[in-house]
Protein backbone atom coordinates (compact mmCIF):
# COMPACT_ATOMS: atom_id res chain seq x y z
CA UNK A 1 0.00 0.00 0.00
CA UNK A 2 2.42 2.40 0.94
CA UNK A 3 4.14 1.76 -2.56
CA UNK A 4 1.08 2.22 -4.31
CA UNK A 5 1.05 5.87 -2.03
CA UNK A 6 4.41 6.71 -2.69
CA UNK A 7 3.91 5.79 -6.25
CA UNK A 8 1.11 8.00 -6.98
CA UNK A 9 2.42 11.29 -5.29
CA UNK A 10 5.18 10.79 -7.77
CA UNK A 11 3.00 10.60 -10.61
CA UNK A 12 1.05 13.76 -9.41
CA UNK A 13 4.70 15.71 -8.77
CA UNK A 14 5.45 14.50 -11.98
CA UNK A 15 2.41 15.62 -13.61
CA UNK A 16 2.15 18.85 -11.59
CA UNK A 17 5.84 19.79 -12.87
CA UNK A 18 5.29 19.06 -16.87
CA UNK A 19 2.16 21.27 -16.81
CA UNK A 20 3.93 24.11 -14.76
CA UNK A 21 6.96 23.64 -16.99
CA UNK A 22 4.63 23.93 -20.10
CA UNK A 23 2.60 27.30 -18.62
CA UNK A 24 6.03 28.91 -19.08
CA UNK A 25 7.34 27.44 -22.37
CA UNK A 26 3.95 28.57 -23.55
CA UNK A 27 4.18 32.25 -22.17
CA UNK A 28 8.18 32.63 -23.04
CA UNK A 29 7.17 31.52 -26.81
CA UNK A 30 6.45 34.29 -29.60
CA UNK A 31 3.20 33.58 -30.65
CA UNK A 32 2.69 33.88 -34.30
CA UNK A 33 0.12 36.28 -35.49
CA UNK A 34 -2.80 34.36 -37.70
CA UNK A 35 -2.97 34.73 -41.46
CA UNK A 36 -6.10 36.52 -42.51
CA UNK A 37 -8.58 34.93 -44.47
CA UNK A 38 -10.00 37.95 -46.90
CA UNK A 39 -12.75 36.73 -48.79
CA UNK A 40 -15.33 39.43 -51.15
CA UNK A 41 -18.82 38.54 -52.43
CA UNK A 42 -19.55 40.59 -55.65
CA UNK A 43 -23.13 40.97 -56.73
CA UNK A 44 -23.34 42.22 -60.27
CA UNK A 45 -25.91 44.73 -62.00
CA UNK A 46 -25.58 42.83 -65.39
CA UNK A 47 -24.43 39.17 -64.32
CA UNK A 48 -24.65 38.04 -67.58
CA UNK A 49 -22.24 35.07 -68.13
CA UNK A 50 -19.72 37.46 -70.20
CA UNK A 51 -19.62 39.91 -67.20
CA UNK A 52 -18.63 37.44 -65.26
CA UNK A 53 -16.39 35.98 -66.80
CA UNK A 54 -14.89 39.60 -67.21
CA UNK A 55 -15.00 40.50 -63.43
CA UNK A 56 -13.47 36.93 -62.93
CA UNK A 57 -10.66 38.00 -65.55
CA UNK A 58 -10.08 41.69 -63.39
CA UNK A 59 -9.76 39.76 -60.37
CA UNK A 60 -6.94 37.33 -62.01
CA UNK A 61 -4.90 40.52 -63.41
CA UNK A 62 -5.35 42.87 -60.22
CA UNK A 63 -5.65 41.01 -56.99
CA UNK A 64 -3.45 38.14 -57.60
CA UNK A 65 0.62 37.96 -56.42
CA UNK A 66 0.13 40.79 -54.24
CA UNK A 67 3.46 40.12 -51.72
CA UNK A 68 2.09 38.12 -48.63
CA UNK A 69 -0.79 36.39 -50.59
CA UNK A 70 -0.56 32.61 -49.36
CA UNK A 71 -3.55 31.89 -51.46
CA UNK A 72 -5.66 33.14 -53.90
CA UNK A 73 -8.42 32.29 -56.67
CA UNK A 74 -11.70 34.19 -57.94
CA UNK A 75 -14.72 32.28 -59.53
CA UNK A 76 -18.39 32.26 -60.44
CA UNK A 77 -20.68 31.02 -58.41
CA UNK A 78 -21.17 27.03 -58.35
CA UNK A 79 -25.27 27.21 -59.48
CA UNK A 80 -25.24 23.45 -59.09
CA UNK A 81 -24.95 24.20 -55.41
CA UNK A 82 -28.70 24.76 -54.16
CA UNK A 83 -29.56 23.59 -50.91
CA UNK A 84 -31.76 25.69 -48.36
CA UNK A 85 -28.11 26.79 -46.49
CA UNK A 86 -26.72 27.96 -49.89
CA UNK A 87 -26.63 31.48 -50.29
CA UNK A 88 -27.61 32.43 -54.10
CA UNK A 89 -27.01 36.28 -53.91
CA UNK A 90 -23.57 36.93 -55.02
CA UNK A 91 -22.59 35.94 -58.88
CA UNK A 92 -18.81 36.19 -58.29
CA UNK A 93 -16.44 35.34 -55.02
CA UNK A 94 -13.08 36.36 -54.22
CA UNK A 95 -10.63 34.55 -52.03
CA UNK A 96 -7.59 35.72 -50.83
CA UNK A 97 -4.85 34.83 -47.68
CA UNK A 98 -2.60 36.67 -46.26
CA UNK A 99 0.33 35.72 -44.20
CA UNK A 100 -0.69 38.48 -41.66
CA UNK A 101 -2.64 41.67 -41.07
CA UNK A 102 0.04 43.65 -42.66
CA UNK A 103 0.45 42.17 -45.75
CA UNK A 104 -3.40 42.59 -46.19
CA UNK A 105 -3.51 46.20 -45.24
CA UNK A 106 -0.65 46.28 -47.66
CA UNK A 107 -2.77 44.91 -50.36
CA UNK A 108 -5.75 47.06 -49.54
CA UNK A 109 -3.43 50.16 -50.50
CA UNK A 110 -1.91 48.98 -53.59
CA UNK A 111 -2.01 51.11 -56.49
CA UNK A 112 -3.31 47.44 -58.42
CA UNK A 113 -6.25 47.15 -55.82
CA UNK A 114 -7.36 50.41 -56.46
CA UNK A 115 -7.04 50.21 -60.09
CA UNK A 116 -9.34 47.16 -59.78
CA UNK A 117 -11.95 48.82 -57.78
CA UNK A 118 -11.79 51.91 -59.72
CA UNK A 119 -12.55 49.72 -63.19
CA UNK A 120 -15.05 47.60 -62.21
CA UNK A 121 -17.43 49.03 -59.63
CA UNK A 122 -19.62 50.59 -61.99
CA UNK A 123 -21.52 46.85 -62.57
CA UNK A 124 -21.54 46.35 -58.67
CA UNK A 125 -24.98 46.08 -57.01
CA UNK A 126 -23.29 44.66 -54.30
CA UNK A 127 -20.25 43.59 -51.94
CA UNK A 128 -19.58 41.97 -49.21
CA UNK A 129 -16.30 41.37 -47.41
CA UNK A 130 -15.98 38.63 -45.09
CA UNK A 131 -12.16 39.34 -42.74
CA UNK A 132 -11.07 36.58 -40.94
CA UNK A 133 -8.54 35.13 -38.71
CA UNK A 134 -7.11 32.23 -39.60
CA UNK A 135 -4.58 30.11 -37.16
CA UNK A 136 -1.52 28.18 -37.39
CA UNK A 137 -1.80 24.53 -36.86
Amino acid sequence: MRTFRNSTLLIAVGLAGLAIGHGLRSEAAPTADPMIGHMVFFTLTDNSPAKVQALVAACDKFLSKHAGEVFYSAGPRAKEFNRDVNDQDWDVALHLVFKSKADHDKYQDAARHKQFIDENRANWKKVRVFDSHLPAK
